[in-house]
């Protein structure tokens, strides 16, 4: 890439980046080499750069933009909410509204609390399943990515039976040595695990992973973790701050039929605004303080622009349900242009990836077997089409509503190639 692609602009604007933020960005999944082009603005499904360059956005904020970037229902209601205050540190009517609707569409949910980012949600309901269990390990499934905190900061491949290692400077061995690790879409290693370890608080897991792919459960797998951890008095946690709401109203565990025992949420429920939500039946719930023992509190929890957004976000779902069929046919014409291997093009809704191997992973160590170079060059030629995707074979892809049949049929001819 040059300045013919990502733009002069751009690139001394991360020259100046990068003295002012570590590494020239506010995140590491932004931190594109040599330098990321910066977005000026954004509407329906398209980035336009401070160069001038305009992009289809398949990567829609890693996630929480199923309606686009700017959607006039969302747009309106931060608006409105505007005028009538940002911040009140006061309980206001909007977490209500938000919560009912919330609650009517998880099964799983009985009372939820707001915070602010899906870490936050995760770190909760971490926090809660030892509160209520009295135990003190968890579980988590390598690659699986809930946030960046200390409790899943574990590097990848730890083995299960063993203690994990932190994958980051900064967090005590401690933190790491109370989580394990499991492969995804191995019920059996889970069985052993746990039937070996009866301080086990909690199993995490995103029931379709997004942080690498995505990758699918297969037929079986979910049921299996709920009957497994059931079986053993572990709370089963469902982390779908990706696919709640994005693979139907009551996400993932509404699509595969699995209700575990807390949920944790975000992206989407806050309409494009920072949130998070971790909810649970009334018994787990009942725990978080100011009722119960275990302590959450937050300045921006349920903070109305958030709660405003999300509230015209999910009731813009509900009368438009009909979209997410449209939106998988969208993804289902992107497999179809393939010419060469479809068996390496994994989606489940709005979500989709072309991985660089053989057949699709069924978990993490299959996922990093992918050939990154040749990722990297389809990225750069698709960037260079007018096409943004995550840039990382290890990301999963989206659609929005808003993409029209014109960025599908530029999408089909960048997957043509393949």
């Amino acid at each position: 890439m040059n300045d013919a692609v990502c733009g002069k602009r751009s690139r001394e604007l991360f020259a100046e980046a990068k003295t002012l933020l570590p590494g020239g960005v506010a995140s590491p999944v932004r931190a594109i080499q040599p330098y990321p082009f910066y977005t000026a603005s954004a509407s329906g499904c398209r980035l336009k750069t401070v160069d001038g360059a305009e992009y289809i956005d398949c990567c829609l904020g890693y996630g929480p933009l199923l309606l686009g970037h700017a959607h006039s229902a969302v747009a309106e209601a931060v608006a409105d909410q505007l005028s009538r205050g940002t911040l009140f540190g006061t309980p206001s009517e909007l977490e209500l509204d938000l919560a009912r609707i919330i609650t009517a569409d998880y099964p799983s949910i009985d009372m939820l609390r707001f915070v602010s980012t899906g870490t936050e949600a995760t770190l909760s309901a971490l926090r809660l399943a030892r509160g209520f269990t009295g135990k003190t390990e968890i579980v988590k499934v390598e690659g699986g990515f809930h946030g960046a905190h200390e409790s899943v900061l574990v590097a990848a491949g730890s083995g299960a039976l063993t203690h994990g290692t932190p994958d980051s400077a900064g967090v005590p061995a401690e933190f790491a040595a109370a989580t394990r690790q499991v492969a995804y879409n191995d019920a059996e290693a889970l069985e052993e695990l746990l039937a070996k370890n009866d301080n086990i608080a909690a199993f995490i897991i995103e029931p379709v992973l997004g942080n690498v792919g995505p990758v699918l459960p297969e037929a079986g797998y979910l049921e299996a973790v709920r009957e497994i951890t059931r079986a053993h008095d572990v709370l089963l946690i469902f982390d779908e701050v990706i696919t709640g709401y994005r693979l139907g109203l009551s996400g993932a565990q509404g699509k595969f039929g699995v209700t575990p025992d807390i949920t944790t949420l975000g992206k989407i429920v806050g309409g494009g605004l920072p949130v998070g939500v971790f909810g649970a039946r009334r018994e787990i719930m009942e725990m978080v303080s100011p009722s119960g023992a275990v302590y959450n509190a937050g300045t921006f929890n349920a903070n109305p622009l958030s709660m405003a957004a999300g509230i015209a976000a999910l009731r813009f779902l509900h009368e438009n349900a009909g979209l997410y069929g449209k939106v998988e046919a969208s993804v289902s014409r992107i497999r179809e242009s393939i010419r060469g291997n479809t068996d390496s093009f994994v989606s489940c809704g709005s979500m989709f990836k072309y991985f660089f191997r053989e057949t699709a992973p069924k978990n993490y160590r299959e996922a990093k077997e992918s050939d990154t170079a040749a990722f990297r060059s389809f990225w750069e030629s698709a960037l260079g089409a007018g096409v943004f995707l995550p840039p990382s074979q290890f990301e999963t892809n989206f659609l929005s509503f808003a993409h029209d049949a014109t960025a599908v049929d530029k999408l089909c001819e960048v997957y043509g190639c393949l």
